[in-house]
Protein backbone atom coordinates (compact mmCIF):
# COMPACT_ATOMS: atom_id res chain seq x y z
CA UNK A 1 0.00 0.00 0.00
CA UNK A 2 1.28 3.47 -0.89
CA UNK A 3 0.82 6.12 1.82
CA UNK A 4 1.41 9.76 0.88
CA UNK A 5 2.37 12.15 3.67
CA UNK A 6 2.52 15.91 4.17
CA UNK A 7 4.57 17.19 7.09
CA UNK A 8 6.69 14.03 7.05
CA UNK A 9 9.83 15.84 8.23
CA UNK A 10 8.11 17.29 11.30
CA UNK A 11 7.66 15.78 14.75
CA UNK A 12 4.35 13.94 14.32
CA UNK A 13 4.95 13.32 10.63
CA UNK A 14 8.40 11.73 10.92
CA UNK A 15 7.35 9.38 13.71
CA UNK A 16 4.21 8.49 11.75
CA UNK A 17 6.30 7.75 8.64
CA UNK A 18 8.51 5.42 10.67
CA UNK A 19 5.42 3.63 12.05
CA UNK A 20 3.86 3.30 8.59
CA UNK A 21 7.08 1.82 7.16
CA UNK A 22 7.31 -0.62 10.06
CA UNK A 23 3.78 -1.75 9.18
CA UNK A 24 5.09 -2.76 5.76
CA UNK A 25 3.71 0.05 3.61
CA UNK A 26 5.44 2.32 1.08
CA UNK A 27 5.69 6.06 1.75
CA UNK A 28 5.75 9.11 -0.50
CA UNK A 29 6.61 12.49 1.05
CA UNK A 30 5.87 16.06 -0.01
CA UNK A 31 8.89 18.16 1.04
CA UNK A 32 10.31 21.58 0.30
CA UNK A 33 13.87 20.61 1.22
CA UNK A 34 15.01 17.07 0.38
CA UNK A 35 17.93 17.32 2.83
CA UNK A 36 15.37 17.51 5.66
CA UNK A 37 14.30 13.92 4.94
CA UNK A 38 17.50 12.36 6.24
CA UNK A 39 17.67 14.69 9.25
CA UNK A 40 14.14 13.74 10.27
CA UNK A 41 14.06 10.03 9.49
CA UNK A 42 17.60 8.67 9.98
CA UNK A 43 17.46 9.08 13.81
CA UNK A 44 14.33 6.91 13.75
CA UNK A 45 16.16 4.10 11.99
CA UNK A 46 14.60 4.87 8.61
CA UNK A 47 16.71 4.73 5.45
CA UNK A 48 15.88 7.99 3.61
CA UNK A 49 16.17 6.03 0.38
CA UNK A 50 13.19 3.95 1.45
CA UNK A 51 10.76 6.82 0.80
CA UNK A 52 9.76 8.51 -2.44
CA UNK A 53 9.97 12.30 -2.48
CA UNK A 54 7.87 14.91 -4.28
CA UNK A 55 9.26 18.44 -4.21
CA UNK A 56 6.82 21.12 -3.13
CA UNK A 57 4.67 22.28 -0.24
CA UNK A 58 1.00 22.25 0.68
CA UNK A 59 0.37 25.51 -1.19
CA UNK A 60 1.88 24.09 -4.39
CA UNK A 61 -1.07 22.74 -6.38
CA UNK A 62 1.01 20.65 -8.77
CA UNK A 63 3.12 19.18 -5.98
CA UNK A 64 0.04 18.27 -3.95
CA UNK A 65 -1.61 16.67 -6.98
CA UNK A 66 1.52 14.57 -7.67
CA UNK A 67 1.56 13.54 -4.01
CA UNK A 68 -2.04 12.33 -4.10
CA UNK A 69 -1.96 10.65 -7.50
CA UNK A 70 -2.02 6.86 -7.17
CA UNK A 71 -1.91 6.88 -3.35
CA UNK A 72 -3.96 4.35 -1.42
CA UNK A 73 -3.93 6.48 1.74
CA UNK A 74 -2.81 9.98 2.70
CA UNK A 75 -1.72 11.52 6.00
CA UNK A 76 -2.01 15.31 6.20
CA UNK A 77 0.29 16.24 9.06
CA UNK A 78 1.72 19.49 7.69
CA UNK A 79 1.17 22.41 10.03
CA UNK A 80 3.02 25.35 11.50
CA UNK A 81 2.83 24.47 15.19
CA UNK A 82 3.90 27.47 17.20
CA UNK A 83 2.55 29.96 19.71
CA UNK A 84 5.38 32.35 18.80
CA UNK A 85 3.86 35.61 17.55
CA UNK A 86 6.60 35.85 14.90
CA UNK A 87 5.05 32.80 13.19
CA UNK A 88 1.53 34.24 13.01
CA UNK A 89 1.77 35.28 9.36
CA UNK A 90 3.02 31.86 8.21
CA UNK A 91 0.39 30.08 10.32
CA UNK A 92 -2.42 32.13 8.84
CA UNK A 93 -1.02 31.75 5.32
CA UNK A 94 -0.56 27.99 5.22
CA UNK A 95 -2.67 26.06 7.71
CA UNK A 96 -6.18 26.51 6.30
CA UNK A 97 -5.26 26.91 2.62
CA UNK A 98 -2.93 23.93 2.84
CA UNK A 99 -5.65 21.74 4.32
CA UNK A 100 -8.11 22.81 1.64
CA UNK A 101 -5.62 22.03 -1.13
CA UNK A 102 -4.49 18.67 0.24
CA UNK A 103 -7.95 17.30 1.06
CA UNK A 104 -9.38 18.51 -2.24
CA UNK A 105 -6.54 16.84 -4.16
CA UNK A 106 -6.95 13.58 -2.24
CA UNK A 107 -10.66 13.56 -2.98
CA UNK A 108 -10.18 14.21 -6.71
CA UNK A 109 -7.48 11.53 -6.89
CA UNK A 110 -9.79 8.99 -5.27
CA UNK A 111 -7.52 8.31 -2.29
CA UNK A 112 -9.29 5.61 -0.32
CA UNK A 113 -8.28 6.65 3.18
CA UNK A 114 -7.28 10.14 4.39
CA UNK A 115 -6.14 11.06 7.90
CA UNK A 116 -6.15 14.75 8.81
CA UNK A 117 -4.07 15.63 11.87
CA UNK A 118 -5.98 18.23 13.86
CA UNK A 119 -5.45 19.10 17.53
CA UNK A 120 -7.45 18.98 20.73
CA UNK A 121 -6.90 22.75 20.68
CA UNK A 122 -9.14 23.03 17.62
CA UNK A 123 -12.07 22.24 19.95
CA UNK A 124 -11.28 24.98 22.48
CA UNK A 125 -12.86 26.64 24.30
CA UNK A 126 -15.24 23.79 24.99
CA UNK A 127 -18.86 24.46 26.00
CA UNK A 128 -18.58 21.43 28.31
CA UNK A 129 -15.94 20.17 30.68
CA UNK A 130 -14.86 17.32 28.43
CA UNK A 131 -13.83 16.89 24.80
CA UNK A 132 -15.09 14.03 22.66
CA UNK A 133 -15.57 13.04 19.01
CA UNK A 134 -18.83 14.97 18.84
CA UNK A 135 -17.48 18.17 20.40
CA UNK A 136 -18.15 21.21 18.21
CA UNK A 137 -15.35 23.07 16.48
CA UNK A 138 -13.99 25.71 18.81
CA UNK A 139 -13.67 29.45 18.34
CA UNK A 140 -10.35 30.07 20.09
CA UNK A 141 -8.96 33.57 20.44
CA UNK A 142 -5.39 32.69 19.51
CA UNK A 143 -3.78 32.56 16.07
CA UNK A 144 -2.48 28.98 15.97
CA UNK A 145 -5.55 27.45 17.62
CA UNK A 146 -7.90 29.51 15.46
CA UNK A 147 -6.12 28.28 12.32
CA UNK A 148 -6.40 24.66 13.49
CA UNK A 149 -10.10 25.21 14.20
CA UNK A 150 -10.63 26.59 10.70
CA UNK A 151 -8.77 23.61 9.19
CA UNK A 152 -10.92 21.33 11.36
CA UNK A 153 -14.03 22.85 9.77
CA UNK A 154 -12.59 22.08 6.32
CA UNK A 155 -11.99 18.43 7.27
CA UNK A 156 -15.46 18.07 8.81
CA UNK A 157 -17.02 19.48 5.64
CA UNK A 158 -15.32 16.69 3.66
CA UNK A 159 -16.62 14.15 6.16
CA UNK A 160 -20.14 15.54 5.84
CA UNK A 161 -19.88 15.19 2.06
CA UNK A 162 -19.04 11.50 2.43
CA UNK A 163 -15.29 11.69 1.76
CA UNK A 164 -13.17 9.00 3.50
CA UNK A 165 -11.56 11.49 5.90
CA UNK A 166 -10.61 10.58 9.46
CA UNK A 167 -9.57 13.29 11.92
CA UNK A 168 -7.11 12.77 14.77
CA UNK A 169 -6.65 15.03 17.79
CA UNK A 170 -3.16 14.58 19.25
CA UNK A 171 -2.58 15.84 22.79
CA UNK A 172 0.43 18.04 23.59
CA UNK A 173 3.20 15.71 22.46
CA UNK A 174 6.55 14.84 23.98
CA UNK A 175 9.07 12.08 23.33
CA UNK A 176 12.45 11.71 21.64
CA UNK A 177 13.58 12.85 18.19
CA UNK A 178 11.86 16.17 17.55
CA UNK A 179 13.60 17.23 14.32
CA UNK A 180 12.51 20.86 14.54
CA UNK A 181 12.46 21.25 18.33
CA UNK A 182 8.85 22.39 18.48
CA UNK A 183 7.02 24.36 21.13
CA UNK A 184 6.14 21.54 23.49
CA UNK A 185 9.61 19.97 23.72
CA UNK A 186 11.09 23.46 23.95
CA UNK A 187 8.77 24.24 26.86
CA UNK A 188 10.01 21.17 28.76
CA UNK A 189 13.61 22.11 27.94
CA UNK A 190 13.11 25.71 29.09
CA UNK A 191 11.67 24.50 32.39
CA UNK A 192 14.79 22.44 33.06
CA UNK A 193 17.01 25.36 32.04
CA UNK A 194 15.36 27.56 34.68
CA UNK A 195 13.63 29.82 32.16
CA UNK A 196 10.10 29.08 33.39
CA UNK A 197 9.94 29.65 37.15
CA UNK A 198 6.31 30.79 36.85
CA UNK A 199 3.58 28.55 35.45
CA UNK A 200 -0.14 29.15 34.91
CA UNK A 201 -2.69 27.02 36.71
CA UNK A 202 -4.96 24.77 34.68
CA UNK A 203 -3.82 21.87 32.57
CA UNK A 204 -3.77 20.08 29.23
CA UNK A 205 -3.72 16.57 27.75
CA UNK A 206 -0.16 15.26 27.27
CA UNK A 207 0.93 12.20 25.32
CA UNK A 208 3.81 10.46 23.58
CA UNK A 209 4.49 11.20 19.92
CA UNK A 210 5.22 7.50 19.33
CA UNK A 211 1.74 6.53 20.49
CA UNK A 212 0.06 9.05 18.19
CA UNK A 213 2.26 7.79 15.34
CA UNK A 214 1.08 4.23 16.02
CA UNK A 215 -2.54 5.44 15.91
CA UNK A 216 -1.91 7.04 12.51
CA UNK A 217 -0.25 3.91 11.11
CA UNK A 218 -3.22 1.82 12.19
CA UNK A 219 -5.80 4.19 10.74
CA UNK A 220 -3.93 4.49 7.44
CA UNK A 221 -3.59 0.73 7.21
CA UNK A 222 -7.27 0.16 7.90
CA UNK A 223 -6.69 -1.65 11.19
CA UNK A 224 -7.31 1.25 13.56
CA UNK A 225 -10.33 1.81 15.79
CA UNK A 226 -13.79 2.35 14.33
CA UNK A 227 -15.14 5.83 13.74
CA UNK A 228 -13.79 8.85 11.90
CA UNK A 229 -12.61 11.06 14.80
CA UNK A 230 -9.99 9.89 17.28
CA UNK A 231 -8.09 11.44 20.16
CA UNK A 232 -4.45 10.47 20.46
CA UNK A 233 -3.45 8.48 23.55
CA UNK A 234 -2.55 10.66 26.50
CA UNK A 235 -3.33 11.81 30.01
CA UNK A 236 -4.67 15.10 31.31
CA UNK A 237 -2.02 16.81 33.42
CA UNK A 238 -2.45 19.86 35.56
CA UNK A 239 0.50 22.18 35.23
CA UNK A 240 1.45 21.29 38.81
CA UNK A 241 1.54 17.62 37.84
CA UNK A 242 3.58 18.45 34.72
CA UNK A 243 6.32 20.04 36.82
CA UNK A 244 6.03 17.29 39.44
CA UNK A 245 6.74 14.61 36.84
CA UNK A 246 9.79 16.55 35.68
CA UNK A 247 11.01 16.64 39.27
CA UNK A 248 10.41 12.90 39.53
CA UNK A 249 12.39 11.94 36.41
CA UNK A 250 15.28 14.39 36.93
CA UNK A 251 15.59 14.40 40.72
CA UNK A 252 15.71 18.21 40.65
CA UNK A 253 13.84 20.65 42.89
CA UNK A 254 12.67 22.98 40.09
CA UNK A 255 11.24 25.77 42.30
CA UNK A 256 8.06 26.96 40.60
CA UNK A 257 5.30 29.44 41.35
CA UNK A 258 1.79 28.95 39.93
CA UNK A 259 -0.46 31.88 39.08
CA UNK A 260 -4.06 31.81 37.80
CA UNK A 261 -3.96 31.20 34.05
CA UNK A 262 -6.62 33.76 33.20
CA UNK A 263 -4.84 36.41 35.23
CA UNK A 264 -1.69 35.75 33.18
CA UNK A 265 -3.39 36.21 29.79
CA UNK A 266 -2.68 39.98 29.62
CA UNK A 267 1.00 39.18 30.21
CA UNK A 268 0.86 36.76 27.28
CA UNK A 269 -0.59 39.45 25.03
CA UNK A 270 2.17 41.88 25.99
CA UNK A 271 4.97 39.36 25.49
CA UNK A 272 3.48 38.47 22.10
CA UNK A 273 3.82 42.08 21.02
CA UNK A 274 7.36 42.33 22.38
CA UNK A 275 8.33 39.01 20.77
CA UNK A 276 7.70 40.43 17.30
CA UNK A 277 10.70 42.73 17.69
CA UNK A 278 12.74 40.85 20.32
CA UNK A 279 15.20 38.41 18.64
CA UNK A 280 15.25 35.80 21.44
CA UNK A 281 12.36 33.55 22.35
CA UNK A 282 10.27 34.65 25.34
CA UNK A 283 8.82 31.58 27.12
CA UNK A 284 5.55 33.23 28.16
CA UNK A 285 3.30 32.72 25.15
CA UNK A 286 -0.33 33.73 25.01
CA UNK A 287 -1.34 30.51 23.25
CA UNK A 288 0.13 28.29 25.96
CA UNK A 289 -1.52 30.37 28.69
CA UNK A 290 -4.83 30.31 26.80
CA UNK A 291 -4.72 26.51 26.45
CA UNK A 292 -4.13 26.08 30.18
CA UNK A 293 -6.90 28.56 30.97
CA UNK A 294 -9.37 26.49 28.92
CA UNK A 295 -8.22 23.32 30.75
CA UNK A 296 -10.59 20.98 28.93
CA UNK A 297 -10.20 17.25 29.52
CA UNK A 298 -10.58 14.51 26.94
CA UNK A 299 -13.53 12.31 27.92
CA UNK A 300 -12.62 8.98 29.45
CA UNK A 301 -12.33 6.32 26.75
CA UNK A 302 -12.22 8.86 23.88
CA UNK A 303 -8.48 8.34 23.35
CA UNK A 304 -8.66 4.55 23.09
CA UNK A 305 -5.52 2.86 24.43
CA UNK A 306 -3.83 4.65 27.33
CA UNK A 307 -0.38 4.88 25.71
CA UNK A 308 2.94 5.05 27.51
CA UNK A 309 3.15 6.19 31.15
CA UNK A 310 3.78 9.93 31.32
CA UNK A 311 7.00 9.59 33.41
CA UNK A 312 8.46 7.30 30.74
CA UNK A 313 7.71 9.83 28.02
CA UNK A 314 9.20 12.69 30.05
CA UNK A 315 12.33 10.69 30.86
CA UNK A 316 12.84 9.69 27.22
CA UNK A 317 12.45 13.32 26.16
CA UNK A 318 14.97 14.56 28.70
CA UNK A 319 17.49 11.85 27.79
CA UNK A 320 17.16 12.66 24.11
CA UNK A 321 17.69 16.37 24.72
CA UNK A 322 20.80 15.55 26.74
CA UNK A 323 22.21 13.16 24.10
CA UNK A 324 21.70 15.79 21.41
CA UNK A 325 23.60 18.40 23.42
CA UNK A 326 20.45 20.47 23.90
CA UNK A 327 20.44 20.03 27.68
CA UNK A 328 23.36 19.92 30.09
CA UNK A 329 23.93 16.97 32.42
CA UNK A 330 23.11 19.25 35.34
CA UNK A 331 19.81 20.31 33.77
CA UNK A 332 18.89 16.72 32.88
CA UNK A 333 19.61 15.55 36.42
CA UNK A 334 19.30 11.84 37.13
CA UNK A 335 17.61 11.26 33.75
CA UNK A 336 20.96 11.85 32.05
CA UNK A 337 22.29 8.58 33.48
CA UNK A 338 19.38 6.54 32.11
Amino acid sequence: MLVSVTGGTGYVGSHSVAAVLRAGHRVRLLVRDESAVERALAPLGVDPGAVDVVRGDVLDRFGVERLAQGADALLHAASVYSFDSRAHREIARTTVAGTERVLDAARRAGVGRVVHVSSFGALLPSPGRELGPDSPVGRPRETYLAAKAAAESVARAHQAAGAPVTITYPPALLGPHDPKLGDQVTRLRNTLRGLMPIWPTGGLPVGDVRDTAALHAGLLGGVGPAGNRHFGPGEHLTTRRFVAVLREVTGRALPTAHLPARAMLPLGLVTGLVQRVWPWHIPAEYGALYTCACAARVAEGASGSPGRPVPETFADTVRWLHREGLLSARAAGTAAAG
